[in-house]
């Protein structure tokens, strides 16, 4: 069975008929070509698949597409304006905070949300922030000194 959603997918408005059991993570792969957002545990506990649903972190793997109609989706893709890197993005890349770049794009989502919530964030609320994304690469030092480096900035 299929329904139409209406979606703002990086701030573009999208109308899409899906079917009722696609997870949001189905439908920004497969349907819409927005790959950046990865595909991880596939039962929301690693972070990799995290989009901003209304400016919040969310895992949408675990969510139905038809549960985020009418909402505003941002994933890795909406970050980037006119091929220059969001200040997020700038300071990952710059602070060695990406290896094999899988949680990255959930890393960066979430450091999004926390940085509009608490643009001065102590390093217990960056840590405890971060914690719902696993990284099997950094050890997680790199991706800490990125988020910090934009709050003492």
């Amino acid at each position: 069975m299929k329904k139409t959603i209406h979606l703002v997918i990086n701030d573009e408005e999208k109308s899409l008929s899906v079917d009722v059991n696609k997870t949001l993570l189905e439908v920004l792969r497969e349907d819409l070509g927005l790959t950046g957002t990865k595909r991880g545990c596939n039962q929301g506990e690693c972070g990799a698949c995290t989009v901003l649903l209304n400016g919040k972190p969310v895992s949408s793997c675990s969510l139905l597409a038809v549960k985020a109609d009418g909402k505003s989706i941002v994933t890795i893709e909406g970050l980037a304006k006119d091929g220059t890197l969001h200040p997020i993005q700038k300071a990952f890349n710059e602070k060695g905070a990406i290896q094999c770049g899988f949680c990255t794009p959930g890393m960066i989502l979430v450091t999004k949300s926390l940085l509009e919530q608490n643009p001065k964030p102590q390093l217990a609320e960056i840590k405890e922030a971060i914690s719902g994304n696993i990284c099997r690469c950094t050890g997680y030092v790199k991706i800490i000194e990125a988020i910090s480096s934009l709050v003492d900035s």
